[in-house]
């Protein structure tokens, strides 16, 4: 008799964990309410660019694969884009000894006259032009090192310290870039 009591303890021990997480996970809606932690929109479904859909200047010759890329994606470059480019220098001096595993890049549909240095310039071939028009004018794109365009922020709420929180994470979790 007292064999079967403790048979039932032990494969209650079991059994029960399992019983009441399913539980909870079906019976209590607000428990997992599906948020994230990135400050940045998800790109989705994620938009894969290839060697032909970002055509360098030639005077920034450069590359997508093998780095995480701050992409500012605008028609013309006025005072936002400038400040904008400006933020974005700053954020990448800001991750300190992960300066170097980030690029910046300007993907402008129009000519431009900006020469700095470290900055990309590039013009964004016409299915990319279309892939990026979906999302307002003038955003901020993250580019993973394999060339996705993953993570889009708001020009209009763009706040510098998101941004930074969002790549502290990715570049700590990231084995790649």
């Amino acid at each position: 008799m007292n064999s079967k009591k403790e048979l039932w303890i032990l494969l209650s021990s079991f059994v029960l964990p399992i019983v009441l997480g399913t539980a909870f996970f079906y019976w209590n809606p607000t428990a997992f309410t599906g948020t994230t932690v990135n400050y940045g929109k998800f790109v989705n479904p994620i938009i894969t660019t290839e060697k032909q859909d970002v055509v360098f200047s030639k005077d920034t010759p450069g590359d997508l694969q093998g780095l995480w890329t701050l992409a500012y994606a605008t028609n013309q470059c006025d005072d936002a884009c400038i400040k904008t480019l400006d933020d974005m220098k700053t954020t990448r001096t800001l991750v300190n000894e992960n300066m170097r595993r980030i690029q910046r890049l300007l993907l402008i549909n129009g000519a431009t006259d900006i020469r700095e240095s470290g900055l990309l310039i590039a013009h964004p071939s016409e299915a990319l032009s279309q892939k990026l028009g979906k999302f307002p004018k003038n955003s901020l794109f993250l580019i993973d090192p394999l060339g996705n365009v993953m993570l889009q922020y708001n020009p209009q709420t763009l706040e510098i310290k998101r941004v930074l929180k969002d790549l502290k994470r990715l570049l700590k979790l990231s084995r790649i870039g």
